[in-house]
């Protein structure tokens, strides 16, 4: 006798995803200016509740540190090896700080040469040159060498180091007392040095400046920029290692379907010995899955299966739910637990990022949206006289290639270029390769995300997120009330992005 289906399917409710609802306007005491777009996520304060995915054709360090300085948070993909993964998160930490604490410096008996390569590597404009002891016996900047001719790259760098009268800060000196002495005494890099005379800090005219320009920088409390990144289940705690010796602030254990025995091992091995690094798990679109990563210790749960545009989950497998849905149930059970949910996939708009907050979001992960900037690092390509950049799901076949092949199911026993043995089954891709239009600089582009966001949140009459999640209401629409959404009866001359 065959069994009979679920009849749960039939007795419950549709499930609904960005373009089912819109947000009512209600009464509001808040112009869109006045708004806070501040969030915190286990303890990581966002003054814009965004991150970057984790995808080879969106976040690497440029723009980790863009998004970053805009008051965001980048989450490096893995589909590299463990070094340079931690070297992308240890260029995000030194692109800016408040106190380097740990400068790279030279020994005297580096050449000029060595300098050159160093500073190109770290892209910074000069290095302080120590002894064997680490006293600070000199420093080396680009006025110092900025005529070398080419024959004077193997002579040491004593040769050029400015060694006289150098212009030191004890270690505690305040960042106002720092403004001050540089200005005093037209320098660009301050050492900091004990009593001994050893470097133990330095701070730069260039991070100062870029602090000035960029007050609501997501920062540690090393005033350097925070950064995530993500790891799968195959290599978690080798590549962890590399990730929190760099500095890494969030580690995010990257999978498509987080609700399983691989990923909930991995949350609970990785925090248990990271307890300080922030732990997101997913991704899930259950109650059930956000109880399983939470009892296992993930500080956040990313939700989102299938919703992705270049995602092919829902069509290959069958599997899924609906973002809005899935984003409110999740939300729901995260918080009877006190831990926050960050809404990953199927986000178009800035109208989408609005009830994605009004369904429970603490925070949004963007892909398609971020892929077409300066900064991500898809090819920039002409097509019929515009210009767009590549954009792959990392369920493709090219990216199923990389080493983030265990980010589906069929990767986690050991995938080929995942590093683990191939196991017989063919890796059947969840995801396309496509393009999208080029959309300049990230910081144009989050100016007109935020806008919406603050729009948004004016219309709903939420002067912050919290009211935004807890007094807006969405109502459903029809087909023709979501083509009444969209320009229409006209010919469009002026099209905008958003």
């Amino acid at each position: 006798m065959l069994s009979l289906p679920n009849t749960e399917l039939f007795a419950g409710r549709d499930a609904l995803t960005f373009d089912d609802v819109l947000v009512v306007p209600g009464w509001s005491e808040v112009l869109p200016s006045e708004v806070s777009t501040s969030t915190t996520i286990a303890g990581i304060d966002l003054r814009l509740p965004l991150l970057s995915a984790a995808m080879d054709t969106v976040t690497e360090a440029p723009l980790a540190i863009s998004l970053a300085r805009e008051g965001g948070i980048g989450i490096l993909h893995r589909n590299m090896t463990i070094l340079e993964q931690a070297a992308q998160v240890d260029r995000v930490k030194r692109s800016q700080a408040g106190m380097i604490t740990a400068p790279v410096s030279l020994s005297p008996n580096a050449t000029l040469a060595d300098a050159e390569a160093l500073m190109s590597r770290h892209s910074i404009s000069g290095v302080p040159i120590t002894d064997d002891d680490e006293r600070l016996v000199g420093i080396l900047t680009n006025r110092d060498i900025r005529f070398c001719t080419e024959a004077e790259y193997h002579r040491p760098v004593t040769d050029f180091m400015t060694s006289r009268n150098l212009v030191t800060a004890p270690v505690g000196t305040s960042l106002e007392d720092a403004v001050h002495i540089l200005h005093e005494h037209r320098i660009e890099k301050l050492p900091l040095v004990d009593a001994q005379g050893r470097l133990r800090g330095l701070i730069t005219v260039k991070d100062i400046t870029k602090r000035v320009q960029k007050p609501h920088a997501t920062l540690d409390p090393e005033g350097r920029l925070r950064v995530g990144a993500a790891i799968g289940v195959n290599d978690a705690m080798e590549r962890a290692e590399a990730l929190a010796h760099a500095g890494v602030d969030v580690l995010v254990i990257d999978t498509a379907h987080g609700h399983s025995r691989g990923v909930i091992d991995t949350v609970a091995d990785v925090k248990q010995k990271w307890p300080e690094i922030v732990v997101i798990g997913g991704n899930v679109v259950t109650r059930e899955g956000v109880q399983a990563l939470v009892s296992a210790g993930a500080d956040v749960v990313k939700v989102g299966v299938g919703a992705g545009s270049i995602c092919t989950t829902r069509i290959v497998a069958g599997a899924g739910m609906p973002q809005l849905t899935a984003i409110y149930e999740c939300a729901t059970a995260a918080a009877d637990l006190g831990v926050p949910v960050i809404a990953d996939g199927g986000i178009v708009t800035s109208g989408d990022i609005v009830k994605a907050f009004a369904a429970g979001a603490a925070a949004v992960m963007l892909g398609n949206a971020l892929a077409g900037v300066d900064e991500a690092p898809g090819d920039l390509e002409l097509v019929d006289g515009s210009m767009w950049k590549t954009y792959r799901g990392m369920g493709s076949a090219g990216a199923m290639k990389g080493r983030a092949a265990d980010r589906y199911a069929g990767g986690q026993m050991g995938a080929p270029g995942a590093g683990g043995p191939d196991h017989g089954g063919k890796h059947v891709p969840e995801g396309v390769e496509a393009r999208v239009r080029y959309a300049g600089a990230l910081s144009k582009l989050v100016s007109q995300l935020a806008g919406g966001l603050r729009s948004g949140m004016g219309y709903a009459g939420a002067g912050n997120l919290d009211e935004l999640r807890t007094a807006t209401r969405l109502v459903r629409v029809t087909g023709a009330g979501l083509r009444e959404s969209h320009p229409h009866d006209v010919q469009v001359v002026t099209d905008s992005q958003w």
